[in-house]
């Protein structure tokens, strides 16, 4: 699960992140945090529709390569 220290650094800094919820890359989520709480988090997507999604779930810098290890590793960072 993210931190609310990674929350906070990606939220202030205006990442853009890329939420990699399963094995199939095109139900990955791009946006930036506008908040969250202790089991959700709310992203705005480019188009400025908000969801919002499980903290269970991979959020990466969008920047980076796709890494979705943790998927079949059953950490779920």
């Amino acid at each position: 699960m993210i931190t609310e220290e990674q929350l906070d650094l990606y939220r202030v800094a205006g990442t853009v992140l890329r939420v990699v919820r399963d094995a199939d890359p095109k139900n990955d989520v791009k946006g930036i945090v506008v908040a969250w709480d202790d089991e959700t988090v709310m992203i705005r997507k480019q188009n400025r529709r908000i969801l919002k999604l499980d903290r269970r779930h991979h959020y990466q810098p969008f920047a980076e390569e796709r890494d979705s290890g943790w998927i079949e590793g059953g950490s779920g960072q």
